[in-house]
C-alpha cells in the first residue's frame, strides 16, 4: 500500500545525502553516502523481529532509523523508537520519519546506549532491537570519531552496554533481537545468559551455499527458560548477483 504522500514533509537533503527507496509502503530513507549507509544485515533483522499488534519497540544504535522505519511498514506494533548517538545521524533519522509522515508512530532520540534504561526507564518496551558494532575495539582506527569507525567498532559502546540496557528495559517475557557475527556467538550467548536473556532463535545467514555463514539472527527472552530453536539457514545469494527467493521476500521486491 503506497504511503499517502499528504502525509510526507519535504525534506531538505545536505551535502553528499541522497533519498533512498525501501520497497515498502513507497517509503524512503536519507542516507549521506560519507557516513555510514544501512546494509542487508539490518533489513535481514527487520525480517527476523516478530513485532506484536500494540507493542512497543526500541531500536539502539538506530543509525538512520532504517529498522524502525522497516519494522512500521512490516508489523501492527503501535509505536516505535530509535535511540542513536551521533547527532548528524539522529537529525537523518527524524527527517526521513516526516518525510514519510511518520511522527506518529516513530520517535528518534539522541542518546547513548549505555544510559537507555536511564533514558525511557525499567521495562519500558516489549521488543528491543539492535545492530550493533561487530568488531572489537578499534584496532586500525585512525579517527574514533568517524562515523564509520562507530558504527563498525566497539567504540562508544560494547556487547555488555547493549544487553546490560536490554535486560533492564525488558519486562519479564520482552523479546531482544539482534544481527551478528558468528564468530562471536559464544560470547553473545554467555552475556545473554548473564543478563537474563534467555537465547531462544537463531538463524545463521550464509552469503552463499557453499560459503561459511556471515551473519547471526538471534532472538532472546527476558527471564526465559532454556530452549534454543535454530532455523533453516537463510542463503542470500543463488549466483553472484542474484538473491534467493527469501532474500526477495524480505526486501519485499
Amino acid at each position: 500500500m503506497e504511503q499517502d504522500v499528504e502525509n510526507r514533509t519535504e525534506v531538505t537533503l545536505h551535502s553528499h545525502e541522497r533519498l533512498d527507496e525501501l520497497h515498502r509502503n513507497g517509503y524512503k530513507i536519507i542516507q549521506d553516502r560519507e557516513r555510514f549507509c544501512f546494509g542487508m544485515d539490518a533489513v535481514l533483522l527487520s525480517g527476523f523481529a516478530k513485532v506484536k499488534p500494540g507493542e512497543k519497540v526500541l531500536d539502539l544504535g538506530t543509525g538512520t532509523g532504517i529498522i524502525p522505519i522497516l519494522l512500521e511498514a512490516k508489523t501492527k506494533g503501535e509505536h516505535f523508537t530509535g535511540l542513536e548517538i551521533q547527532a548528524e545521524s539522529a537529525d537523518m533519522a527524524a527527517r526521513s520519519v516526516a518525510y514519510n509522515g511518520l511522527q506518529e508512530k516513530i520517535d528518534i532520540v539522541t542518546g547513548d546506549i549505555k544510559d537507555a534504561s536511564g533514558i525511557f526507564g525499567a521495562s519500558s518496551f516489549d521488543v528491543v532491537t539492535t545492530n550493533p558494532p561487530y568488531m572489537i575495539g578499534a584496532h586500525g582506527i585512525q579517527n574514533d570519531a568517524d562515523a564509520k569507525a562507530i558504527a563498525r567498532h566497539e567504540i562508544l559502546c560494547d556487547l555488555e552496554d547493549i544487553l546490560r540496557e536490554s535486560s533492564k528495559i525488558l519486562p519479564p517475557g520482552g523479546r531482544f533481537y539482534m544481527v551478528h557475527r558468528p564468530f562471536r556467538l559464544a560470547e553473545i550467548f554467555s552475556r545473554m545468559v548473564k543478563w537474563h536473556i534467555e537465547p531462544k532463535r537463531m538463524q545463521l545467514v550464509y552469503p552463499y551455499v557453499d560459503k561459511e555463514p556471515n551473519m547471526v539472527l538471534i532472538e532472546g527472552l527476558r527471564g526465559g527458560k532454556s530452549r534454543l530453536t535454530v532455523e533453516k539457514p537463510l542463503i542470500v545469494y543463488k549466483e553472484k548477483g542474484v538473491y534467493t527467493d527469501e532474500i526477495y521476500e524480505i526486501y519485499g521486491y
